[in-house]
């Protein structure tokens, strides 16, 4: 696996973007949703808003929550690089616009990324300058429990899920690419430790 930021042909795109971006990701029933939402809130950030192949579920809004849109739409957009990364997980495609991106640097604000560890690692191995913090449940037993009390999938879902995310929890840490790990065992004390990298990569930005 290439060390995250040395790959120069890629890392090379980095013109000021990277600083603008704060990249939160994780396996499923981490937690990144809340905790994101929360900082959001906290520091009056935008999320961007990643566009998936995925079934809307009951309570989500297109284009806030996902741009919902199928799998024709999605790879022609990928085959015009239209999205700085994008992953397959479960069966579903996911991707981040690029025009997103432009547009924060632009306007001088910085954007959370509220992605997968796939994502995660791509933004950074693109844009290095990026702050990217993975976001870990305190124990399986606690991800298994986030992801039943969520209901959104069948126990055998679940479980595919809770494999998944020891992958990626492996894959992340193989990476090297994120800058900060944080236990989502306390959300508030989670909360305050993004706010607080947040704040300080607002004074570098």
């Amino acid at each position: 696996m290439v060390e995250c930021g040395k790959d120069g042909a890629v890392a090379g795109r980095d013109t000021g973007i990277g600083r603008h971006l704060v990249v939160v990701s994780g396996p499923s029933g981490a937690g990144k949703t809340t905790v994101c939402r929360e900082v959001s809130r906290r520091l009056g950030l935008p999320i961007s808003t990643s566009a998936t192949t995925r079934p809307r579920r009951p309570g989500e809004t297109d284009g806030v929550d996902y741009e919902f849109i199928g799998e024709d739409e999605f790879r022609r957009r990928v085959a015009e690089g239209r999205f700085v990364e994008w992953a397959e997980v479960f069966g579903r495609l996911y991707g981040t616009p690029v025009e997103q991106l432009a547009r924060a640097r632009d306007a001088g604000r910085m954007l959370l990324l509220e992605i997968d560890v796939q994502g995660g690692v791509q933004i950074k191995r693109t844009y290095p300058e990026a702050l990217a913090i993975l976001l870990l449940a305190p124990a399986p037993e606690a991800l298994e429990s986030r992801l039943a009390k969520r209901g959104t999938e069948a126990p055998q879902e679940a479980r595919r899920r809770l494999a998944k995310a020891r992958e990626e929890i492996e894959t992340a840490r193989k990476a090297a690419c994120y800058d900060a790990e944080i236990v989502n065992d306390d959300l508030e004390a989670t909360v305050r430790k993004v706010v607080e990298m947040v704040q300080t990569r607002r004074t570098q930005a």
